[in-house]
């Protein structure tokens, strides 16, 4: 199972199926107590596929750190959505309504990818401009009538591993 169609992109790191929303809920909380700033992290899938909810989910378990709890917003219409945390700024965008990466540099991403944690919906959106040092998520919906979502991760660059150890579990 590849959720990619790039016959040249390297295997994942993790492969594993999320059988409901709340797995996805509680995979992307640990991701979330993972991250630290300049952590990027790419949520790539179909409409529905659970980037937004694994993105939300992240966000909530680092504030629920600080004893918490705001409601997390998708940035679909605001592209970008952040929160200071005592980790840092948490980025999370969308960039969905994006034609490509020129408008990207308006948003403020390049510096953000640098010191914050940044969640990405999205991301080919990025082009050229994306992070060397990312982690790579893919979420799918599983062939035929299978429930949940098919989850795969290909870490990019140095540091992921805290964040696979998370989402190993």
């Amino acid at each position: 199972m590849s959720l990619r169609s790039d016959a040249a992109a390297p295997a994942p790191a993790l492969r594993r199926l999320l059988a409901d929303a709340e797995a996805t809920d509680r995979l992307g909380a640990a991701l979330g107590l993972a991250l630290a700033p300049g952590d990027a992290v790419m949520l790539s899938g179909d409409l529905g596929a659970g980037k937004s909810a694994l993105a939300r989910a992240a966000i909530s378990a680092i504030l629920a750190q600080e004893d918490r709890v705001e409601d997390i917003p998708s940035p679909s219409f605001t592209l970008v959505q952040s929160y200071d945390s005592a980790r840092g700024e948490i980025w999370h965008a969308d960039l969905h309504r994006l034609g490509g990466p020129a408008a990207i540099p308006e948003l403020g991403l390049e510096e953000a990818f640098e010191d914050a944690i940044c969640l990405v919906e999205w991301p080919e959106r990025l082009g050229p401009l994306a992070p060397a040092r990312r982690l790579e998520i893919a979420l799918a919906f599983p062939p035929g009538d299978g429930e949940g979502r098919l989850l795969e991760v290909r870490p990019v660059g140095p540091g992921w591993e805290a964040a696979l150890a998370a989402l190993g579990r």
